[in-house]
């Protein structure tokens, strides 16, 4: 097997023997006391023994073993080349390769992918291109081993995608699935996601299955597209789905390839039922990859259907053959934000500490800030600041998160006080960290800063503000009565209004008894959106303040004209690790009956509790609810906490009920969250007034 290393004077045992103690790995000070020996019987001359000794030195020690060489051949020069590559010395390791000439030896292919490596570390055009021409020189262009690492160096290294489409066509063989996957990289990289598509395409029609790396390339460029593309690209994709099931050409593996492309774009599009419809079709074989599975959840997460997306993910965790991958996690914790499953959440976090990937929750920062995102909207703060503070590393996207964490919790100056010091972290605020820093001064009302603030953005940070920027601060204007100059800087921005800017400004009207400048506001709120129904709600409810009960009647009739119906209303309960889900009007929930029932009596009893404290002579009467439940030592804690949280929701309800003119209009909006209440236990005591 050594045949090839050993020159004709270096076959005796001893020399053998030395050679055989280098390999694998060696320690330092055992590595010197072989070397030692090697000078001492005069072997370093051996090419073999040369060769393996190169390999474990760094390039300054590796080079004078290399220049100690009387006659090396082939192997010792790409021993060098290799060393001299992974330090990223380019010029280095071809001045080794140019010494070739001079003694009549002729590279091999290792000695041109060695090259290649250097280069790409280097990213050294000219040198790619002085190779290039060698490997034309030497008769290595049928080399398909030497031509994809040609090709990788050129579509992801120094980025000249002409040239490494130009190898890539005249490549004798390319059954190698890294040599397409290379190819797709670079132009994925260099945002055409028209020619990785067509690429992609191609491999399939030639019976290659892309890997999971070719996809994952082919699924981000895919992100980049604009809805127009994508309604191209489902008709292509779709077509070419339908053209290879009919022919009968065998194409499973990649046609499952296909459709996951297919979930991904349709949940782009907004199409989820038609992502379902192409999952469901991908082959058992196919789901092997965590892939499909990600773009499914992915498309259910971004188009606000997070009971689906556990539910999915529930199936993955069944499915042996695949595991949740950090992507994964990353769209389920997503999910658990959006309906509050703090339990869900938490799982997620312990799984990773569980399966070993605890190191994941430091170094990930996609993981973290999901994390982060997850906890603060959970509105357990504690545990996003502690998941902040464990990173190793922070990056701008983290800490903008963790600002908007205290920001919805209603902790503006903690926010103010981590964006203070962003730069000692040696980062630069962005467009995300003026928002959430906005955000945090809305929710606390703190004016003068968040106006500072505002101002400071393009003089001090050099970040023009955006329309959301401009929304925020329009929102905390308003909130704190600064109507009209709130109004100002609508006229002023250089954007159109949308319905986050008007909205904005009518809740601020409305918070402040502004009626008249309400309506008119929510007149132009209707123009910017015909078909949401928020703007009419609001603009009714505007005229229901001021009494105006024919133009709540004829707003509605306008809406019903205009085929504008009201979403319903939704809200989530966690309950033992299980979410309820509750929309207005549906009866699906299994314990309907029972919690109607409770629900039933908790509205005769808030409406005489209103009616007599209202009626009462004593405008000063403090009305005090308590409840006499008889509870087991054990249960007593828990009896007391839920008794708690309901007092207190009945008491808030009360309150909210006589701020109704129309009683309809109460029970649309908190009846569908007082059920998901009244899940928790459904024989609740009754109260008792004092």
């Amino acid at each position: 097997m050594h045949l090839h290393y050993v020159s004709s004077n270096s076959t005796s045992h001893s020399f053998i023997n030395l050679s055989n103690l280098l390999q694998g790995r060696i320690s330092r000070s055992h590595l010197l006391q072989i070397h030692a020996q090697i000078l001492r019987v005069n072997a370093h001359q051996d090419n073999l023994i040369a060769t393996r000794l190169i390999g474990h030195y760094p390039s300054q020690f590796a080079l004078r073993v290399f220049h100690q060489l009387e006659k090396p051949n082939i192997f010792p020069f790409n021993a060098i080349i290799r060393v001299l590559a992974e330090e990223g010395l380019c010029s280095d390791a071809f001045f080794v390769f140019n010494g070739l000439n001079s003694m009549l030896i002729s590279p091999n292919g290792f000695t041109f992918s060695f090259l290649l490596k250097a280069c790409f570390r280097a990213n050294d055009v000219e040198c790619v291109k002085q190779i290039h021409a060698h490997v034309l020189k030497s008769s290595f262009v049928s080399d398909s081993f030497v031509c994809n690492g040609l090709l990788a160096v050129y579509a992801k290294g120094v980025k000249d995608l002409v040239s490494a489409r130009k190898v890539f066509d005249e490549m004798p063989e390319r059954s190698m699935v890294c040599c397409w996957t290379s190819l797709i990289t670079g132009f994925a990289q260099s945002g055409q996601p028209d020619e990785v598509l067509r690429l992609f395409l191609l491999m399939v029609e030639e019976r290659l299955t892309p890997e999971d790396d070719t996809m994952v390339n082919v699924l981000s460029v895919c992100s980049h597209l604009e809805i127009v593309d994508i309604e191209n690209w489902v008709r292509i994709l779709s077509e070419f789905i339908n053209d290879v099931d009919s022919k009968n050409l065998g194409l499973n593996l990649g046609l499952d390839s296909v459709r996951t492309v297919l979930v991904y774009l349709y949940g782009k599009w907004g199409k989820t039922d038609k992502s379902r419809e192409r999952f469901d079709e991908i082959a058992d074989s196919g789901k092997r990859s965590v892939l499909p599975w990600n773009s499914m959840i992915s498309a259910y997460v971004q188009n606000g259907s997070p009971m689906e997306a556990l539910s999915l993910f529930g199936l993955i965790m069944e499915n042996h053959s695949c595991r949740p991958n950090h992507v994964t996690m990353v769209s389920v914790l997503s999910a658990c934000a959006q309906i509050g499953d703090l339990d869900s959440g938490i799982w997620v976090h312990e799984y990773f500490k569980s399966e070993g990937q605890k190191s994941i929750l430091a170094l990930n920062k996609n993981v973290a800030t999901a994390l982060i995102d997850m906890y603060s909207k959970c509105g357990s703060l504690a545990k996003a600041k502690e998941v902040f503070d464990q990173m190793v590393t922070k990056d701008v996207v983290s800490i903008n998160a963790m600002i908007m964490g205290l920001a919805i919790n209603g902790k503006g100056e903690d926010a103010l006080r981590l964006f203070s010091i962003v730069q000692e972290f040696g980062l630069h605020p962005n467009a995300g960290t003026f928002l959430g820093v906005l955000c945090a001064c809305s929710h606390s009302g703190l004016l003068e800063d968040g106006r500072q603030i505002f101002l400071n953005m393009s003089k001090s940070f050099s970040v023009p503000p955006k329309l959301e920027h401009y929304a925020c601060y329009i929102d905390l204007l308003a909130r704190m009565g600064h109507v009209e100059e709130a109004l100002e800087v609508v006229n002023s921005m250089p954007f159109d209004p949308n319905d986050f800017v008007w909205g904005a400004l009518l809740g601020g009207c409305l918070l402040h008894n502004r009626l008249v400048l309400a309506q008119h506001i929510s007149k132009n709120l209707v123009k910017v959106e015909p078909q949401n129904s928020a703007g009419y709600v609001m603009l009714s409810n505007a005229f229901a303040v001021d009494c105006r009960w024919g133009d709540v009647s004829g707003m509605r009739w306008y809406m019903w004209q205009k085929g504008v119906r009201k979403q319903p209303g939704c809200s989530f309960i966690s309950i033992k690790g299980i979410v309820h889900e509750f929309l207005v009007g549906s009866l699906a929930h299994p314990q309907i009956d029972s919690i109607y029932r409770t629900l039933d009596g908790l509205v005769k009893e808030m409406k005489l509790v209103v009616t007599w404290s209202s009626s009462s002579s004593n405008p000063g009467l403090l009305v005090r609810w308590y409840y006499s439940s008889k509870c087991s030592r054990e249960s007593e804690q828990s009896c007391y906490n839920r008794n708690k949280c309901i007092q207190q929701i009945n008491i808030l309800l009360s309150l909210l009920f006589q701020s109704f003119l129309e009683p309809s209009d109460f029970w649309v909006s908190w009846k569908v969250r007082y059920m998901a209440l009244c899940l928790i236990d459904t024989e609740i005591p009754t109260p008792s007034i004092s």
